[in-house]
């Protein structure tokens, strides 16, 4: 299984994308960048997109995908119910975009939207998906993905404290995880349930205590105007914990 980081960052610029993954070239996990990372040729490849929640930054480009997959789809995209309803609304609405779950037409649609619930596992093409709540200022879920020789990861979306007993049931091979800001916006960081270095580091240690060891992290939804003061923390964070801990950049590719 291979996994690749379209877009690492929170916010976009030349060289930064908004948040997206991408597994072995067909399922999408977060769309902030995906269109503007795949050409249309290896976004006709993908079967099937995964959302966290409905913030701008990781749906942005359902709106683009939607179009590109006029004349392909329908195109499967999970997400909690409330996070799906909220692009077509706000997104999706025929007034901003068009309603891609019944255009170009009813019977083919250019996506098809899939509820998920929290702890309900399903498959997708081979992968073995598993959401869990994560602790965010929306309702978000994060995701557990195993392809079918068992081999896992975990993307945790945005999130600041996940619960022991959410972590009880993760044992994977790498965790990909958010750190927002840098220590020094702890306070804003608490406040909007996103994480910093030391927080990662308190959840680090909290994975540890359960499963007696720490997989290899990769760091994403960095704010670029801040990366450097991140990774410098990140870095200090994995020598302390004596684990591989990575600040994620768009083109990674890490093979699981």
């Amino acid at each position: 299984m291979e996994l690749e980081i379209l877009g690492a960052h929170n916010c976009e610029s030349e060289s930064a994308r908004l948040t997206c993954l991408l597994v072995d070239g067909v399922l999408a996990i977060d769309a902030g960048g995906l269109t503007s990372a795949l050409s249309i040729e290896e976004q006709h490849r993908l079967k099937a997109v995964l959302i966290t929640h409905h913030h701008f930054d990781h749906v942005r480009d359902l709106a683009t995908l939607g179009m590109n997959f006029w004349t392909k789809g329908p195109l499967p995209v999970y997400g909690l119910e409330s996070s799906l309803q909220t692009v077509l609304s706000n997104i999706l609405n025929g007034v901003m975009y068009p309603d891609f779950t019944s255009r170009p037409s009813p019977e083919k649609p250019a996506f098809k939207f899939h509820p998920v619930a929290p702890g309900k596992e399903f498959s997708i093409v081979g992968y073995s998906i598993t959401p869990f709540l994560a602790n965010h200022g929306v309702p978000t879920v994060g995701y557990r993905i195993a392809d079918a020789q068992g081999k896992s990861f975990v993307y945790t979306g945005d999130t600041h404290r996940l619960t022991d007993a959410t972590w009880q049931g993760l044992s994977p091979r790498l965790i990909v995880t958010e750190v927002t800001v840098p220590d020094k916006y702890e306070s804003m960081a608490r406040e909007s349930r996103h994480l910093t270095p030391k927080l990662l580091k308190e959840e680090l240690l909290a994975f540890k205590r359960i499963h007696k060891y720490i997989p290899p992290v990769i760091a994403v939804h960095i704010s670029p105007h801040l990366e450097d003061e991140i990774q410098k923390e990140i870095s200090r964070v994995a020598e302390e914990l004596g684990t591989e801990i990575t600040c994620g950049y768009e083109g990674m590719r890490v093979v699981i």
